[in-house]
Parts: C-alpha cells; structure tokens; sequence
C-alpha cells in the first residue's frame, strides 16, 4: 500500500501540518506559495460560512441535531417552513417526509422512556459492561 506523505510546512506552533499536499507539490494549499490567493479565498468563504450558520442558527433557535428535542425543533422550523409555501407536489412531499421523521422521531423517544422504565425496575439487576456502565 502506498501512503502519501502530509504537507511539508509547518503550524503557527511549529508542528507539521500533516494536511493532503496539493497534486505536484509537497506543500497543501494554505503553504503553498503558488496558491496563495486561492487559499485566502478559502479561509473568507470558511469565515463567511461559519457566520451564516451562527445567525441562522440564533434566528430558528437550532442548537444542533444531538438530542431528541433538538432534532424535533429542526422538524417544526421545516414543518412551518413547508406548510407556508403554495400547494405543489413539492410541498406535499415535503410534509410527507416531515411526517415520517416525526413519526420515527416520536417512536425513538417512546422506545427511550419504555428502555428508562425498564432499567430503573431492573436497577442493580442489570449487568455492567466493561465501560463500567449498566445496559
């Protein structure tokens, strides 16, 4: 198997930057000297875009997709969203997938509740894993 080596230049820090080098070149796009207007074009459209998800983040109030009630919030923000545009084959689509991750979504959390029951009947019964964790 062959391995491509990381790019030859180095971090602020002093350690190597180890990112894919460009084709033809030892250096990746932020070290390359050829390439140095393409990569400050990156780092603008990065910032720009880091930015874009902070403000629309903040307007929906979306926090993320790493929990059942952040997940829902994203499902109402679409729903809201669909339910406002005209009557097309495009918006009833759009509820219909709405409405079948709603559905998933609700039977995740009935699963979670029933799954908590469960294990705070069973309590000290449950075997430990070898992360030391009861399930």
């Amino acid at each position: 198997m062959v391995t491509k080596q990381g790019c030859r230049g180095t971090k602020s820090d002093g350690s190597p930057c180890g990112m894919p080098p460009l084709r033809d070149s030892a250096l990746c796009l932020s070290h390359d000297p050829d390439h140095v207007e393409e990569a400050q074009e990156a780092r603008r459209l990065g910032g720009q875009c880091r930015r874009r998800e902070r403000i629309v983040s903040g307007a929906f109030d979306f926090e993320g997709l790493d929990s059942i009630p952040k997940i829902r919030r994203l499902l109402h923000i679409a729903a809201t969203d669909a339910l406002s545009l005209e009557g097309s084959v495009a918006k009833i689509r759009a509820l219909v997938s709405l409405g079948v991750a709603a559905a998933r979504l609700l039977e995740t959390g009935e699963f979670e509740e029933r799954l908590g029951a469960v294990e705070s009947v069973l309590g000290e019964r449950l075997p430990v894993n070898e992360k030391g964790s009861r399930r």
